[in-house]
């Protein structure tokens, strides 16, 4: 790591951006954040927090001064208005990046792709998605292509498959599988029998970190795969679920189909459960990230056993019984 290795991440309130921040500053790495109201200056985690918005140009421009790296991790609040901000916040960061010669991280997803390239997706599939987030995603990797082509910064890009862990609450995991909060009686399962790949965002982390340390070796783009967990029948996650509430002394939760059909009633209605249903046909088939190409550069990629993963996010999102756990023996498979 040399002098100038200061990264800006975008979006470090939030789980992705969050957990890279972090990991990066325990690294070693000078870490800015921005952050909207005056509550940042009085967070004390060895993070540099600047009070600013991604989508005022010069507050990107300010914070990423002196920065080689800025991650984009940053998405409307609670998700909303997609099409009217995520590319301007997008464009704010590649002018930034452009000004001070920054490589961009960018954590990218399977919302580009259609069934058409299902189930295993190399880096170089063809993206013809079929939802309105999927076109967004698109044209973001299409604007950070051709910025890179231009010669004046670089880019690099992690796809990954839906991501759990702690500080993740946006996810399928912690609002459609379960319900943070509360002990786990139940896990709802998107798509039962379905072959489903999950990034716990801890090995993402340190993933990124792994990359940006040899960000000199790759071209100026350079679009990687991370294979994560692979749910080869789509109940993985859930029995894991089982097997850490088992050991932490509660019952064993009833696995149970998700309920679509309610989603359907009520996306009418609803915006958000509009695109929800949108995404239904990535769990109607297997989805699987080829990760060949990382195995290849790296040797290996971070992984964290499955059980452990789901008690750390668990026990994040406040699911877990009070009771200690139990010998480790209580994590044998479940009939």
């Amino acid at each position: 790591m040399g002098s100038q290795d200061r990264v800006l991440v975008l979006g470090a309130t939030g789980g992705v951006g969050g957990e890279i921040a972090r990991q990066l500053r325990a690294a070693g790495w000078p870490v800015r954040a921005l952050r909207r109201g005056p509550a940042a200056a009085a967070v004390d985690d060895g993070i540099e927090w600047q009070v600013g918005d991604a989508m005022q140009t010069e507050d990107v421009m300010a914070a990423a001064r002196g920065c080689s790296v800025i991650v984009h991790a940053v998405n409307p609040p609670g998700y909303r208005r997609w099409s009217e901000l995520v590319l301007p916040m997008l464009d704010n960061t590649i002018a930034a990046a452009r000004a001070h010669g920054a490589t961009v991280v960018l954590p990218g997803t399977v919302y580009n792709y259609g069934p058409d390239v299902f189930p295993l997706i190399a880096e170089d599939a063809p993206q013809r998605p079929l939802t309105r987030k999927g076109a967004i995603r698109v044209e973001m990797e299409r604007r950070l292509e051709a910025a890179a082509a231009s010669g004046a910064l670089r880019v690099l890009i992690l796809r990954c498959g839906d991501f759990f862990g702690p500080g993740v609450r946006n996810s399928w995991f912690s609002q459609g599988m379960l319900r943070p909060g509360r002990p786990v009686t139940q896990v709802q399962l998107p798509g039962p029998g379905v072959g489903h790949q999950y990034a716990y965002l801890p090995d993402v982390a340190r993933c990124v970190l792994r990359l940006l340390a040899r960000r000199a070796e790759l071209p100026a783009f350079t679009r990687l795969h991370f294979g994560g967990h692979w749910d080869d029948d789509g109940s993985q996650l859930a029995r894991a679920v089982q097997r850490v509430v088992v050991a932490h002394g509660g019952a064993t939760p009833r696995l149970a189909p998700f309920g679509w059909w309610q989603v359907w009633l009520a996306a009418p209605f609803v915006t958000t459960l509009r695109e929800l249903l949108e995404m239904r046909y990535l769990w109607r088939q297997p989805v699987q990230l080829d990760n060949r190409r990382l195995l290849a550069l790296l040797g290996d990629e971070p992984h964290t056993p499955l059980d452990e993963a789901a008690a750390t996010t668990l026990q994040a999102l406040g699911c877990l019984p009070a009771a200690p756990p139990r010998a480790a023996r209580s994590l044998r498979p479940l009939p």
